[in-house]
């Protein structure tokens, strides 16, 4: 039953995404048209978007580990996220829309310069390999966990690798943003379904509770995982969503500043509720299965409790949020490999009649090496999924010169990324440099110095983005 209603889904986001290849072809702008849906997403493909990019395996499986110790209080991880879209659409939404570009290190140029778009193109780069990766090694997991008896850890990871990049091979941005739409629906929908069976093979949430180890912060929202880190959540999701390619990029796409705007705000409130309600299974795995080997084992524990059939729309919906993730992520990198790599350096190979074909092949390219990747390097890229921290030098360039446009200078561009990135290889190579809870706190400090320097020295003014 798992297995037919996961087949089922699959087919069902390809029929999508051949649709969606229907649009690309009838539309106008070559690349723009695949990458950047020709500019023409509305508000609610834009939420999807930005939630579907939000609501990955960390927000679900991760939130009911993390749950399992600490309690409700977990969920902050995706509040976190939605907080994030949130203060992105009221602050910053439409004025990027209104930039026409196509991605941050082309924002990064226009105001810095060209050596600045070259660190950035590094930079955007080593965020999106790791976080894509990842998303590979999450759908293997997650089949693993729940259908041991069909796949394994590499072939769950293979079929999701086939999956994640058929539909954006096929469909492009558009695909992209309409599979979103649907997997939106799927993730709240099982979630909600998963939950019920579950209070009920249970007894109810008043039995549940009672099952609880005595003095647990189980339905605290603050005290299980404690302000510290709920506060680095934040930072570390407000920083990235001001200037990671994967989320600018739906602003980009947008078809006005409007829609823009209002589907990230919208986006955000999406976002918001998912890792409470998550963190549910982690208390519930808790209560009836307080010796798990392992915390990771809170939900797919829960799911071999319940129905078949709640479980495999369960089952396509935990799918779900790691295609909503991936595909968003594979366009996103694509985008700048495209942009800010091929068309810099092989200008006279790309032409308008070749531009779709050569941003597909970009993105068969940049998923077989991401997926090399995961395969080889797994227990590496759980240790550096703080290279997000990284992004607080581009939200400090990009919202400056913005709101704050007199104070920058050109020089700030290449010298504050580049700190930036020495910094997180200092955190990462240098235990003794961790002197605070996360690198983002090291990141700000640092980035804000190098930046306050470039205008103190620095002799050329930064161009303003912004056509005021």
């Amino acid at each position: 039953m798992q297995l037919f209603i996961l087949v089922t889904y699959i087919l069902i986001l390809y029929g999508i995404s051949w649709y969606a290849s229907k649009l690309i072809q009838k539309g106008k702008g070559g690349a723009v048209q695949y990458l950047l849906a020709g500019r023409n997403l509305p508000t609610v493909v834009v939420a999807a978007m930005l939630a579907g990019l939000a609501i990955g395996g960390a927000s679900t499986v991760g939130v009911a580990e993390h749950a399992y110790k600490v309690g409700l209080s977990a969920g902050w991880y995706n509040a976190a996220w939605g907080t994030a879209g949130i203060i992105v659409g009221l602050f910053v939404a439409d004025y990027f829309r209104r930039m026409e570009v196509n991605t941050i290190p082309e924002m990064m140029e226009r105001m810095y310069g060209k050596q600045a778009r070259m660190i950035s193109v590094l930079a955007q780069l080593l965020i999106m390999m790791v976080i894509t990766s990842l998303q590979y090694v999450a759908g293997g997991a997650v089949l693993t966990a729940l259908m041991p008896s069909v796949f394994t850890f590499q072939t769950g990871m293979l079929v999701t690798a086939v999956l994640f990049v058929g539909i954006t091979f096929i469909g492009g941005y558009w695909g992209a943003g309409l599979t979103n739409v649907v997997n939106v629906v799927v993730i709240y929908g099982g979630i909600l379904a998963a939950l019920r069976s579950s209070s009920e093979v249970f007894g109810g949430m008043e039995s549940i509770a009672a099952s609880l180890p005595a003095g647990g912060p189980w339905f605290d929202f603050f005290s299980g995982t404690g302000l510290a880190m709920i506060t680095s959540w934040m930072v570390v999701m407000i920083t990235q969503g001001f200037s990671v390619q994967a989320i600018s990029q739906i602003a980009f796409a947008a078809k006005d500043g409007r829609a823009a705007r209002h589907g990230y705000i919208l986006g955000g409130l999406v976002i918001l509720p998912a890792g409470f309600l998550c963190a549910l299974f982690g208390i519930i795995a808790a209560a009836k299965f307080p010796n798990l080997e392992k915390a990771a084992l809170a939900l797919p524990t829960i799911m071999t409790n319940i129905s078949p059939v709640v479980g495999g729309i369960f089952l396509a919906a935990l799918w779900a949020a790691g295609i909503s993730t991936a595909v968003g992520l594979l366009l996103g990198s694509s985008t700048l490999v495209m942009q800010d790599v091929w068309k810099r350096f092989f200008p006279n190979t790309v032409t308008e009649k070749n531009e779709v074909f050569l941003s597909r092949l970009t993105v068969l390219g940049f998923s077989a090496f991401t997926y090399f990747l995961a395969l080889t390097s797994v227990g590496i890229l759980k240790t550096i999924t703080t290279a997000l921290a990284i992004t607080a030098s581009f939200t400090l360039l990009i919202v400056a010169n913005i709101f704050l446009p007199k104070y920058c200078k050109k020089e700030a561009g290449f010298w504050t990324v580049l700190a930036s990135v020495l910094v997180w290889l200092a955190w990462t190579l240098f235990p003794q440099v961790r002197l605070v809870p996360h690198v983002v706190y090291l990141e700000w400090p640092v980035c804000l110095a190098v930046f306050v320097l470039a205008y103190r020295f620095g002799t050329e003014p930064a161009d303003s983005i912004i056509r005021r």
